[in-house]
């Protein structure tokens, strides 16, 4: 009888340790929101530029993943939040990390790649309209966000994107 309760408080010790050590803090719960959208819409445009293998992949309304509520945590960046939606819906995302600019640079969403729709072509975000000039895990959300992930043809001026220029 006393290994048996030497191991029942054992195993009481142990969850109770794995809950304290595993557990979130208040900020860190995910309880902050944003919306995500990914969409390629302006590719529909330029079918004729499309790698001939790409087409039956581009949605007919050029949208990947409607707008979806997301939470996240603290700290949490466009990039982390990214990764969390692609996986959660079965999204392929593919990236890898840059050194030059110290984040994460995002090659292709949805099986749609940089370059498959001509030489200014590839992958751009905003947050709440804005295009920010830095890479996606330099920029921390905050509750209430709306992150749109858009496909360029023409290096952003077709989304709206006017980075550099007056």
């Amino acid at each position: 009888m006393g290994k048996r309760r030497a191991l029942g408080l054992l195993l009481c010790l142990l969850l109770l340790l794995c809950t304290a050590c595993g557990g979130r803090t208040q900020n860190d719960t995910g309880d902050l929101h944003c919306t995500v959208t990914i969409e390629c819409g302006t590719v529909l445009g330029h079918m004729d530029e499309l790698s001939p293998d790409k087409a039956e992949i581009i949605p007919p309304d050029g949208v990947l993943l409607p707008e979806t509520v997301v939470a996240f945590s603290e700290g949490d960046t466009v990039f982390d939040v990214l990764q969390r939606v692609c996986r959660a819906q079965g999204i392929h995302m593919e990236s890898n990390w840059t050194p030059a600019y110290n984040s994460a640079y995002i090659e292709g969403i949805g099986n749609l790649y940089e370059f498959d729709c001509g030489n200014l072509s590839g992958w751009m975000y905003s947050v709440n309209g804005v295009w920010p000039d830095y890479g996606c895990s330099s920029c921390t959300l905050h509750d209430g966000d709306t992150v749109v992930w858009s496909y360029t043809c023409d290096l952003g001026r077709d989304v709206g994107a006017r980075q550099g220029e007056p």
